[in-house]
């Protein structure tokens, strides 16, 4: 049989002091069965998305030694940055990659889940395709409050802990475990410093769209991507605003069709998009429907080289504004 392969790609609240970012990441590559294949560290979002990947047990075992790590390393007490969190390893994903289903991944982040719970006492709470109930699957929707909200909340009876005690942890702050198909994380660059622009094309594009007061009290108005999430930040870094997004269904809502509508929305209010940045990694399909895409509307059909479609993807959405883009490190099926 085939081996069976899943990714994780958990998301630790530090992104500046590269000894911590390190000492995390050595605990994963220590792990027989697993291969580490991107880390992402971000300065003003003070936070680093680390991509890996392997046979389940392996990965559940190099996961569960890089979150006891963090929670070792990382003082939510004093962590600050541009991104929304709640724990030192404020999520931990778990994604199907080969020969294996989401419900079966779903029975491998139970496992963690309930191992980082019991052992390393964090509260952990689950998402996603792991949490049964509706009201609390989505991430945004369990890390509303925030770290420092998190100390009244986890007290609530709707908002008690899956696993672990339910006592919001100081020093580690709580994490959430799950399973879930393929995201990509992915933020364009406006040429403006303005928050408040980022925010409205942000709310324009998101699928949840934004809320109104009209004649009829609160209305909310849908916007126009599904399967997208999407805020508004200024990243000093860079010294420019940024749209911030998750992709969760690219089947869906492909890469492409989310730069188009964002470009759309700012020429609207007047900004330009000047180029992208993706964090972490980026399936191979994703990035040649991308160069397909935006090939044919130079009118440019009789391209079918692998090579040449990834390169117009990143020249068509600037993905080397900010860093260089390259593709043997970032495209997925290139390591592993």
């Amino acid at each position: 049989m085939t081996n069976q392969i899943i990714e994780c790609v958990p998301n630790f609240s530090e992104g500046v002091d590269r000894e911590i970012i390190s000492r995390i990441t050595d605990e994963i590559a220590l792990v027989d069965g697993v291969k580490l294949l991107n880390v992402d560290p971000g300065k003003d979002a003070n936070r680093t998305v680390v991509t890996f990947a392997g046979e389940p047990a392996a990965v559940i075992e190099a996961a569960f030694s890089a979150i006891k790590m963090a929670g070792e390393l990382i003082d939510m007490q004093t962590q600050k940055g541009t991104h929304p969190r709640m724990g030192a390893t404020d999520v931990c994903p778990l994604i199907p990659v080969s020969n294996i289903t989401l419900d079966e991944t779903g029975e491998y982040a139970l496992q963690l889940a309930r191992k980082v719970g019991q052992e390393l006492q964090i509260p952990v709470y689950l998402y996603e395709h792991s949490q049964t109930n509706a009201k609390r699957n989505n991430l945004a929707a369990i890390r509303a409050g925030e770290y420092e909200g998190f100390f009244k909340k986890i007290k609530l009876p709707a908002w008690q802990p899956d696993f672990g005690p339910a006592e919001m942890d100081a020093k580690r702050g709580a994490t959430v475990i799950g399973a879930r198909d393929f995201l990509i994380a992915y933020n364009i660059n406006l040429n403006t410093s303005s928050v408040t622009v980022a925010n409205e094309i942000a709310q324009q594009v998101r699928e949840t769209g934004k809320i109104i007061i009209g004649e009829n009290g609160k209305e909310r108005i849908p916007g126009a991507l599904k399967y997208v999430k999407a805020i508004g930040w200024y990243m000093e870094e860079y010294k420019k605003a940024q749209v911030s997004m998750n992709l969760t269904n690219i089947a869906v809502t492909p890469i492409h069709q989310v730069f188009d509508e964002v470009q759309a929305k700012a020429d609207a209010l007047g900004v330009k998009v000047t180029g992208s940045e993706l964090i972490g990694m980026i399936p191979l399909k994703a990035m040649k429907d991308a160069g397909q895409y935006f090939l044919q509307k130079q009118g440019i059909t009789y391209i079918t080289s692998e090579e040449k479609l990834i390169a117009a993807a990143i020249e068509a959405m600037g993905l080397n504004e900010l860093a260089p883009f390259n593709p043997r490190q970032r495209i997925i099926e290139y390591l592993i």
